[in-house]
């Protein structure tokens, strides 16, 4: 796991591309020119790892979609990259996998499926009236993506999980699908050149399948962080930000009709440096980064404009530029600067309309108070507002909001709330508008729960206030942060994040004492929970059966960092925001 996730799938995508033969680094001849169709699933999966750029300089001149209309192409090959479904395979004539079914995010972030997501959402594995076939359906489509994802690692996991729960179904069926495949010496996938991609690591790797319900709070939190908040209020789904953009009111004459939004879309990726710095920071410091990188732009464009002046240069003739003599050496070395400098400019201009955007939410909604109430809550800490005055309060939060909160505390608390306070807060969500659907659903989870005993602890620590960013609200800042808490975050652990520690160091805890122990490596499966390694893991997948969010990714990478040397992954079924997993929990709440 020396390398990332993304960089083996991209490999492993780069060599599908050119025909199952690995790519030739700095080859000068031409490509081979071909033609890619895929599905909607191949579509997800390409779109994050490879650019359109980047498939024309491995040949491929045309694009389409496998149940597109489309003329033939005579002379030409063509990939095929898509599901082995009827559907598709009535549609041509032969396929091959390519054990590529999960789509790559981050580095260190995969996620399942995004065409028909539902179908192994939490709502899915969750719902009263689901039968074994539909369940063992839904347990076979998890397996299969992860064997894919193992495949395309070139490792075999040790698996560990927790007992009774979705995690444990698919850690009995990903084991038996591993030792087949490893018991089948011929067809085996994971001996000669496909093991070549672990030879970094001598250890192998460790699987922690848990389930959503080990923790329901954490996927309804307000967060803090600029990644989490952007998939929480806004449109950003597979590392692309969808922003409407509105054109101001002061341009459209009086009865007029209001002009339509435009929309723009930004691609928040890898090579964005700005983002990868910046992605897990509070919001308050990222606003900040943002002015500052404006004021260093302006100050070089303004250098480079007075080295023009002085050279008696207008515009932007480098010809003219390069003929004079070594004394515009500086000249030459600054006008070279230009490309860096539009592409510095272009992604300042993103994360200002991106940051405004955000910001917008956090002011009307006032996200900083419910961030830091909701922490209280989770860390059994004094409140200084009841929580009754917080719903009934008209101008904090949408009606979902309130209803987030709500939850939260109804799932954080030793013991549940009296009817008679109950029906006082029912009565409170009610007025404020929202839709009581999802509490009849927790209602219920937290009655059959083992959890409903011993709530899930998140730690003790609460986000400390600053006092406001002075920096930010200058007059001259392009952000007005007036009236928004700086609240700085303190490392925590959640309850994901806990588990993980409990299993890669080896420790004894009675939250995973019992979890399942599996190596697919073993002549005999067992029923054990005893460790035959009793060795600290370096390396670490964490798998959410059920769901994950940008809040738990975020937390595991702030844990890894204090880990010299140790690398972890983190995946999950599907990734949804708060709005998403609310509008599942409310589908099941009105069963």
């Amino acid at each position: 796991m020396a390398a990332g996730i993304r960089e083996k799938q991209t490999v492993a995508l780069k060599r599908m591309l050119n025909f199952n033969v690995p790519p030739v680094k700095n080859s000068t001849g031409e490509p081979v020119w071909k033609v890619l169709i895929y599905d909607r699933f191949g579509q997800d999966i390409i779109s994050p790892l490879l650019s359109v750029k980047e498939l024309r300089d491995m040949g491929i001149t045309l694009h389409l979609l496998l149940h597109s209309d489309r003329d033939a192409i005579p002379d030409v090959p063509a990939v095929y990259f898509v599901m082995p479904t009827e559907e598709n395979i009535d549609r041509m004539c032969q396929v091959f996998d390519q054990y590529l079914n999960f789509i790559t995010l981050e580095d260190d972030m995969f996620v399942l499926c995004n065409q028909n997501k539902e179908l192994v959402s939490y709502r899915a594995i969750n719902r009263p009236d689901i039968t074994d076939t539909e369940m063992e359906t839904i347990m076979d489509t998890i397996v299969d993506s992860l064997f894919c994802f193992f495949v395309t690692l070139g490792a075999i996991p040790i698996i560990r999980c927790s007992r009774g729960t979705a995690a444990e179904m698919v850690a009995v069926k990903l084991d038996k699908k591993l030792r087949e495949n490893l018991r089948d010496a011929r067809n085996s996938l994971f001996t000669g050149d496909t093991l070549g991609a672990g030879q970094f690591s001598f250890q192998r790797p460790l699987l922690v399948l848990v389930d959503r319900n080990i923790d329901l709070a954490t996927p309804l939190h307000h967060t803090w962080t600029y990644q989490a908040l952007v998939h929480d209020v806004l449109d950003f789904h597979l590392n692309r930000v969808n922003l409407e953009e509105s054109t101001g009111a002061e341009s459209s004459p009086a009865g007029a009709r209001p002009k339509k939004k435009n929309k723009k879309s930004y691609d928040l990726t890898m090579s964005d440096k700005f983002w990868q710095k910046h992605k897990g920071s509070p919001f308050p410091e990222v606003a900040e980064s943002v002015q500052q990188e404006l004021e260093s732009y302006r100050a070089q464009e303004d250098e480079v404009k007075r080295l023009k002046s002085i050279m008696g240069i207008e515009g932007e003739d480098e010809g003219a530029i390069s003929m004079l003599s070594d004394n515009t050496a500086k000249l030459t070395s600054a006008v070279s600067s230009l490309p860096e400098l539009l592409e510095k400019k272009r992604l300042i201009d993103l994360h200002t309309n991106v940051a405004t955007a955000v910001l917008e939410h956090i002011k009307s909604r006032k996200l900083d108070v419910y961030f830091e109430y909701e922490e209280k809550i989770m860390s059994k800490s004094t409140l200084d507002k009841s929580l009754l005055d917080m719903i009934s309060d008209p101008d904090a939060g949408t009606p979902e909001d309130k209803m987030r909160l709500f939850l939260i505390y109804y799932i954080s608390s030793a013991q549940a709330p009296s009817e008679i306070d109950l029906e006082q807060y029912k009565k409170a969500l009610t007025d404020a508008g929202c839709n009581l659907a999802p509490l009849s659903y927790i209602k219920q989870w937290k009655a059959f729960t083992k959890m409903a005993s011993a709530p899930t602890s998140y730690g003790n620590t609460t986000p400390k206030p600053l006092g406001l960013l002075s920096r930010v609200m200058n007059t001259g800042s392009q952000f007005v942060m007036e009236g928004v808490k700086n609240l700085v975050l303190k490392q925590q652990n959640l309850p994901v994040t806990r588990i993980l520690d409990n299993l890669m160091e080896m420790k004894s805890n009675p939250e995973t004492d019992d979890y399942r122990y599996f190596d697919p490596k073993m002549l005999r499966g067992s029923d054990s929970s005893v460790p035959r390694n009793k060795n600290p893991f370096q390396e670490a997948i964490v798998f959410v059966v059920g769901g994950g969010n940008y809040i738990e990714y975020q937390n595991l990478i702030d844990y890894i960092k204090g880990k010299q040397g140790k690398h972890i992954l983190y995946g999950c079924s599907e990734l949804f925001n708060a709005t998403q997993f609310i509008k599942q929990l409310s589908q099941l709440g009105q069963k």
